[in-house]
C-alpha cells in the first residue's frame, strides 16, 4: 500500500463526477517516492510523499 513513512499520508477515496452528475468511486493516491536520507548518521531508504521530500530537501541533503 502507498503510505508515506514520514507523514503517514495514504490513499483517499472519493467520486468521479461526470457532466450528468453520475458518481463513480475513485481513489486519490499520494505521490510516493523512494529516497535515501541520512538518519542517525546512516543512509536509509524511505518511502516518502513528494511534499515531505520537498520539505526534507530544505533541512537535510537527500541523495536521489
Amino acid at each position: 500500500m502507498a503510505v508515506c513513512e514520514i507523514c503517514g499520508k495514504k490513499p483517499q477515496f472519493g467520486h468521479n463526477v461526470s457532466h450528468s452528475m453520475r458518481h463513480t468511486k475513485r481513489k486519490f493516491k499520494p505521490n510516493i517516492q523512494t529516497v535515501r536520507i541520512m538518519r542517525n548518521g546512516r543512509m536509509v531508504r524511505v518511502k516518502a510523499c513528494a511534499k515531505c521530500i520537498k520539505t526534507l530537501d530544505k533541512d537535510v541533503k537527500i541523495k536521489k
